[in-house]
């Protein structure tokens, strides 16, 4: 068996949805792209963006031995249409990726299986495996790996599993042969442009995370500006919403790998405003969502108590007016201000 088909077929024996090979090398735009989302701002109050950008726009100045990259994408489908929750306003909303275990520790556990399988079947070649964290231009190497394409929203596009995979990466010495790279098949589609509610896209295939609620609710550790406040709705960790209407999720299937646990999956606000520092963390142990901490949680929830309507959440947001932290105590008297008028 050649070492592309034993790849392929390990890969998917660690549970793997999805698998590409490309050489270790991307195109000039991929930096030119790079250079212009941070020159324009665009990029927010993420610097780790602008460090290492040799590493992240090409693989070898990451790890000069790569010759080949091994792109694998994990499914992460939903079981309904992720947009419903947004209609239970005293809920909260939760993006489909946060809902479950931490993504980082499950595709790392499945990468680092396939890379011992690796090492004991290709002796003497060398990898390593990487999973978000890294400065390794994930997008553009699945695309040129063939997983899919980098749609309007800037997400992969993958004409079998959507808008719905994890990726993951493994840089190898052994040479594998190319897959061609995948193609863009959205069209004069612009439902993810017209979906967002903060229009965070200057343009098709644009991100501004400045206006994006994923970066204003998990990056962003200050006030969020009052002008995106009510477009987030009961949007409290992360949004869906460019994601879930593409047309391409009709070929999507339902994740094996993850499913919302209870405390994830539209809790009431109520509940959420009520956590201490301890029961955050216990809420939400194994979570990607206790990465932010708890006062950031809070703010988010104030902002989606602040959106509800729902009067009887008053005291809610008024129990963290005071608040040692003066970004949630500014969230919860904005929230109790709204509720009250």
């Amino acid at each position: 068996m050649n070492p592309r088909a034993a790849i392929a077929a390990a890969a998917r024996a660690q549970g793997f949805d999805a698998v590409g090979f490309t050489q270790a090398v991307l195109p000039d735009e991929v930096r030119a792209r790079l250079d212009a989302h941070l020159a324009a701002g665009e990029h927010g109050s993420m610097e780790w963006m602008e460090r290492r950008m040799e590493q992240r726009a090409q693989p070898r100045a990451l790890w000069p031995e790569a010759v080949s990259v091994i792109s694998l994408g994990l499914n992460y489908g939903p079981e309904g249409d992720p947009m419903a929750a947004l209609a239970r306003r005293s809920h909260a909303t939760i993006s489909v990726y946060a809902q479950g275990r931490d993504y980082h520790d499950v595709v790392k556990k499945r990468l680092k299986a396939l890379g011992q399988w690796l090492a004991r079947e290709y002796r003497g070649e060398q990898l390593k495996v990487f999973v978000d964290t890294a400065p390794v231009a994930e997008k553009p190497l699945a695309q040129q790996a063939g997983l899919g394409w980098q749609g309007k929203h800037t997400n992969l596009v993958s004409r079998r599993h959507g808008s719905w995979l994890f990726l993951g990466e493994i840089f190898t010495s052994l040479a594998i042969e190319p897959d061609p790279p995948g193609g863009d098949h959205c069209g004069q589609c612009r439902a993810c442009l017209d979906a967002c509610p903060t229009r965070a896209f200057p343009a098709p295939y644009r991100l501004d995370a400045r206006r994006c609620i994923s970066y204003l609710t998990i990056e962003h550790a200050g006030p969020i500006p009052e002008e995106f406040r009510p477009a987030m709705g009961n949007r409290i960790y992360g949004c869906d919403d460019c994601l879930a209407v593409c047309p391409w999720n009709k070929f999507a299937q339902t994740a094996r790998a993850f499913s919302a646990s209870e405390a994830a999956a539209n809790p009431p606000l109520a509940e959420l405003a009520a956590l201490d520092d301890a029961g955050f963390r216990a809420r939400f142990s194994g979570s990607a969502i206790k990465r932010i901490g708890v006062a950031r949680f809070l703010r988010n929830v104030m902002i989606g108590i602040g959106n509800s309507g729902d009067p009887a959440l008053r005291p809610a947001a008024q129990a963290h007016t005071e608040s040692t932290d003066p970004v949630l105590a500014e969230a919860a008297r904005w929230a109790a201000a709204r509720l009250a008028a």
